[in-house]
């Protein structure tokens, strides 16, 4: 192919990774707005460059009229997950959207039978439409579900596999694959205090979300009150936000949203 063919040839690729990402950060995003657990932590995307896809139909045999049916990770996203348990949830979010806006064409579950390279994660094959200029184009694409300690380790085995190009010295073979127990049992064990972690994260997102709304009715104040009145308040925020009590701090913005439902009420009248 020459090079304006590939670069017609990828465009509906780089579509579907742009499109794909943006629907999987929207549903954390939805549950964050929720002020719910998101079992979504990341999600990332990438095309695969032309000199990977020649390399691959090499080592494959596929010809270059194969490619757009035989290589299934040309576009490929990943979601990263929190906890191991996450990844079920994200698989079965997927699951419920297969005939809708995607078709699941296979599912490969290296974390139950991980691979000999001590690789950990869950993949999904899925048949996405995209809509361009030159109409709709059905391809694959690769989604890699995984939790943060996998990808870490995915990540550096990846990097020491490109740099050895396939002869990894057996030490750091070895040293991989301990690496990647030391992975699973990280995440066994974040998985045996997630109930903490996820009440500490959630006391959090509660702070945060009390202080911006403070923050706002401050600035409301600003507004439409008086500017002595809104420094003191100013001050009163700052005595309750050193001392850390979340049940002042809320109590607080109660008395700051009656206060800004005054002032509206008296300019209306």
């Amino acid at each position: 192919m020459e090079t304006v063919q590939w670069k017609k040839f990828l465009i509906p690729y780089e579509q579907a990774v742009r499109e794909l990402k943006v629907k999987f950060e929207s549903i954390g995003h939805e549950y964050h707005m929720l002020n719910q657990y998101s079992p979504i932590e990341l999600v990332t995307g990438r095309v695969k460059t032309i000199a990977s896809i020649l390399e691959k139909a090499r080592k494959k045999g596929i010809s270059l009229s194969e490619i757009q049916e035989e290589i299934d990770d040309i576009a490929g996203i990943r979601i990263i997950c929190q906890f191991v348990e996450d990844i079920d949830k994200v698989v079965g979010l997927l699951r419920e959207r297969d005939g809708k806006d995607l078709w699941i064409v296979e599912e490969k579950d290296y974390i139950t039978h991980t691979k000999s390279s001590g690789y950990r994660s869950y993949h999904m094959i899925i048949k996405y439409p995209v809509y361009t200029a030159q109409g709709e184009k059905k391809i694959l694409a690769e989604i890699q579900i995984r939790t943060l300690a996998m990808n870490f380790w995915a990540t550096i085995e990846h990097s020491l596999r490109y740099k050895y190009n396939q002869n990894m010295p057996i030490e750091i073979h070895e040293r991989l694959l301990r690496a990647a127990e030391a992975a699973f049992k990280l995440d066994q064990e974040m998985s045996t205090i997630q109930s903490e972690i996820l009440e500490a994260q959630e006391l959090f997102q509660l702070r945060s979300n009390i202080v911006a709304d403070i923050i706002k009715n401050i600035e409301n104040l600003q507004l439409i009150g008086n500017l002595s009145e809104v420094a003191d308040i100013q001050q009163q925020f700052l005595k309750l936000w050193e001392e850390g009590d979340l049940e002042k701090l809320k109590k607080f913005n109660q008395q700051l949203d009656m206060i800004v439902q005054i002032y509206d009420v008296q300019s209306l009248s």
